[in-house]
């Protein structure tokens, strides 16, 4: 069985949703929306849902869902919300082993707004899932075939302990960079040599190598990783491992309740197939299957796909690279 270590964040999410009062609202001097709330104003929501998250949990669970031999790493604090993740690992058969905690801060919990369109704002303390301590992340005795590691809010010291013991011990890499280590290039560039699988969006792809459409930023990616994926949004996805280029659509149009750990759930389905020896159009229809039913369900893991779903066509095309 394939084992895969997931590396990350560990956080509570409260939804607050059904509200007359989040509903989205548009400012004539900006393209954006917002969600307007009356300073001093009490407003009433009519439906409340508990959840955990963070991208390596989500993915964790992903992994277990589709049998493969799933563990988790990251960092927690000794309090309910901490409780709440570790229960949720240790329902969906998640190794929680390597899990640590902390004494300074509580576990990461995140506040969300839920517009009727499925699109969110967020209120966060990221907590312990953001301020970690590089003697926690120790690859020693494990025997995973992969990391999967998304964000580390920057830390750098950290990511770059993690992915030399990788090298050292010939685990593969997935890796799905965040924000804080995109705006380090002079330190994250170094660490793509290391990585089997890139997923990013197109605007994070284009802060990593220069180029315009998705094709062009594949291309040049896989100059770097050996398998790229380049997402981008609701005009699809495109990725290559070198020998075929595959361009996907949408997987299926459903209505959207939450767009909550799309992302993960794209990322780590992928990965659960792709692992498992199965091609780059496989691996991006389970992916894409796997995003849009989370999209069908408040939280990160409730719409997570069992290992039986059966899958349908899909719009998709391959070429050679």
């Amino acid at each position: 069985m394939v084992k895969i270590l997931s590396i990350g964040a560990a956080v509570q999410d409260v939804f607050l949703s059904h509200s007359s009062e989040l509903k989205p609202v548009s400012d004539k001097t900006a393209d954006e929306l917002f969600l307007k709330i009356e300073l001093g104003s009490k407003n009433d929501v009519n439906n409340i849902d508990f959840s955990t998250g963070g991208g390596a949990t989500n993915a964790s669970v992903t992994f277990a869902r589709q049998g493969l031999d799933a563990e988790f790493m990251g960092t927690i604090g000794h309090d309910p919300a901490g409780a709440a993740v570790l229960a949720d690992l240790d329902k969906e058969g998640v190794d929680t082993n390597r899990i640590s905690y902390s004494d300074k801060h509580n576990t990461g919990y995140s506040v969300v707004l839920l517009a009727s369109n499925g699109e969110r704002s967020f209120l966060t303390y990221r907590g312990a899932s953001t301020h970690y301590d590089i003697k926690n992340f120790d690859l020693t005795g494990t025997n995973a075939d992969w990391l999967y590691l998304s964000s580390m809010a920057g830390d750098m010291e950290t990511l770059d302990r993690i992915f030399h013991q990788a090298k050292q011990m010939n685990i593969k890499i997935f890796f799905n960079p965040g924000k804080d280590e995109l705006r380090k290039p002079e330190l994250l560039r170094p660490l793509l040599d290391e990585v089997n699988v890139l997923s990013v969006n197109r605007e994070e792809a284009q802060q990593i190598v220069n180029g315009e459409d998705l094709e062009e930023l594949v291309r040049r990616l896989t100059n770097i990783v050996p398998v790229a994926i380049v997402s981008d949004g609701p005009n699809g996805v495109m990725a290559s491992d070198g020998k075929t280029i595959v361009r996907a659509g949408m997987y299926e149009d459903v209505p959207v309740i939450d767009r909550t750990g799309a992302g993960d759930a794209f990322g780590s389905g992928f990965l659960s197939y792709w692992a498992n020896g199965r091609d780059l159009k496989d691996s991006i229809v389970f992916a894409s299957a796997n995003s849009t039913s989370v999209v069908t369900k408040i939280g990160a893991k409730s719409g997570i796909l069992s290992k039986d779903t059966v899958l349908h066509a899909m719009p998709l095309s391959e070429k050679p690279f």
